[in-house]
């Protein structure tokens, strides 16, 4: 007899590995996501590193099917202010399902990241999983797109990557043109993007392309609205 499924939260950026690590974990069926977690930016009223827009980021949760929990941190937020953030916001989650203690992440290789996450899950009593972790990301890149994932780049580290990325779609067409340098997946930080269709969604959302801003000369965020 198969046990019953994990309940978990995730993670959740609004961008394609967060989704992708939605899709695999239900493929799975070993881990019932219950709910998504995202941390947002005060005054901006966007999703903190990403960049969108709430209203964008609550149309995906329900296109998801799932409740948002979300974890609100100051402009200029330090380290301090978003473990404080998230804390509050794990508790709040835990209050609704008693019992819940895991929490799943989209990271795909960066080791330094997966042990300050384990480090700050366990001493808050939760566990965590990386579904994703390990995976090959020109493979995993690849695999996204066949799977009917749909995705535009909603923010570029012009150090890494050409401004004139932003606002493209994340597509074939992308990933042959770039640097053998860059990460295929953007899993270094040479891009963030966010979702508007696949098949962790019960339907595409339709998103207009908005303006495209320099902040702290050096990341290009190009902005997307609700049709």
């Amino acid at each position: 007899m198969r046990s019953p499924a994990i309940p978990a939260l995730l993670s959740w950026s609004g961008g394609k590995d967060a989704a992708w690590a939605l899709r695999a974990l239900r493929q799975r069926g070993e881990v019932e996501v219950v709910g998504l977690l995202t941390t947002l930016t005060e005054g901006f009223d966007r999703v903190s590193m990403q960049g969108i827009r709430r209203d964008v980021l609550h149309a995906q949760a329900r296109a998801a099917g799932l409740p948002l929990v979300e974890a609100w941190i100051p402009q200029a937020a330090d380290n301090d202010a978003y473990v404080a953030s998230f804390t509050q916001a794990l508790a709040s989650a835990r209050a609704r399902w008693p019992g819940l203690a895991h929490i799943a992440y989209g990271d795909l290789f960066l080791p330094d990241i997966r042990a300050w996450r384990e480090a700050l899950c366990a001493q808050l009593g939760w566990t965590p999983l990386f579904p994703l972790f390990g995976s090959d990301t020109a493979t995993l890149a690849r695999e996204m797109l066949a799977g009917g994932l749909r995705a535009h780049l909603c923010c570029v580290d012009t150090t890494q990557l050409d401004a004139a990325f932003a606002g493209r779609a994340f597509d074939a067409a992308l990933l042959s043109e770039l640097s053998p340098a860059a990460d295929p997946c953007g899993e270094r930080g040479e891009f963030h993007t966010c979702v508007c269709a696949g098949p962790m969604f019960s339907t595409p959302l339709a998103l207009q392309t908005g303006d495209t801003v320099l902040r702290d000369a050096r990341f290009v965020y190009t902005d997307f609205t609700l049709a």
